[in-house]
Parts: C-alpha cells; structure tokens; sequence
C-alpha cells in the first residue's frame, strides 16, 4: 500500500545506507544511473545526524573470495559520504537483504523505530531485497529514488538494459507494494531541513 511520507517526519524514523562502500566504484559494475546518488546520501545524513535521529550503515561483509565487498580488501571500507560517526550503528550482513543473520529488526523493534527511509546500493539487488522484506515484515517504508543507484544489465532474454531502466524496473517492483518510493528533497523537507 503505497502512504504518504508523514510530515513532519517523526523523530524516530531511521535511516538505512545500504552497502555504500569503495567497491561499489570498481569499473567492473560498468555505468551507473544516479550520478548525485552519493551526495543526496550525504544531505540525509547531515539533515540525521543535525536532529540526533537514528542512522543504521549497513554493510556488506562478503564472502566471496573474489568480491571488491569482501573484508579485509580495499572496497570494503566505506566511501567518504557514508562514513559512519562514533556511536552510528553499522550492521554486517552476508547476503543481499539487511534483514537475514542480522539484529537489523530487533534494533529497530526495541526502539520503536517503524518508519524507515531507504539509500544505497544496488537498486535492483540489496536495496530491493531490504526493501521487500521491510515491507513484508510491516515496516513504514519509503525508498528515495534519487539517492539510491544501479548498473546496466543485459535482461533474462539477452537484451541490454541501461542502468536507469534498470532502475525504474525495480522502483516500479517496490512502489505501493513493498514501499513508497520518494525523493530526497521531499524527505529533507518532511524531515525539517533545506530542500536540495
């Protein structure tokens, strides 16, 4: 059921970054949608961290011997505008949803944190599995469009797919099922702070 953003936005509402990290940046992904994806993360975390709401930085702890995500290689470090601050929960998962062999929903339940807004990586692959499952679980859940991004993909019948198609399929997926799908200027605004 799509709903809308409450506004003003309580303060207990948390804010997911998923997986942003240095290896999202290796040229192996190919082209990605969403150029200002990074800096629209950093403008919810300041607008977050200015009225002391709850932040969770979700990391990917992978296992794959080959993975740019795994612990230990130079991707896995957090990139500069998702870099956590001293008390910020930071929550490692090993598979693609935040949810599965993580405390991510006992946190959020203790603190009767039900409302969540959505970042990060990748649209159609973290931050879709994180979604359905918030949305399954009954979690308030909105997912910001523009500060989330993905890469280019040929499709199940062998035909390319731009990463903004990409995108969009994966936004047209969630939205008024699992979510609702929203921008960063209107939770800025909802959120109390300056459009942009």
């Amino acid at each position: 059921m799509r709903r809308s953003l409450p506004v003003p936005l309580p303060l207990e509402a948390a804010l997911l970054v998923i997986d942003l990290q240095k290896a999202i940046d290796h040229p192996d992904w190919g082209q990605r949608n969403n150029p200002d994806a990074e800096r629209n993360i950093a403008a919810l975390l300041r607008e977050w961290r200015t009225g002391n709401r709850p932040v969770y930085h979700i990391r990917h702890d992978s296992m794959e011997p080959a993975s740019h995500y795994r612990p230990g290689q130079p991707g896995h470090d957090f990139k500069p505008e998702a870099q956590p601050l001293p008390g910020e929960r930071i929550i490692a998962k090993r598979t693609n949803s935040a949810f599965i062999g993580t405390d991510l929903e006992s946190r959020l339940r203790k603190s009767n944190q039900n409302i969540l807004i959505v970042t990060g990586v990748i649209t159609n692959n973290s931050v879709e599995a994180t979604v359905r499952m918030a949305g399954n679980l009954g979690f308030d859940t909105y997912l910001v469009e523009d500060a989330t991004f993905t890469f280019g993909r040929k499709d199940w019948c062998g035909v390319f797919r731009t990463a903004a198609e990409v995108h969009a399929m994966s936004l047209a997926n969630l939205d008024a099922e699992y979510c609702t799908v929203v921008r960063t200027a209107h939770v800025l605004k909802a959120a109390g702070g300056a459009e942009g």
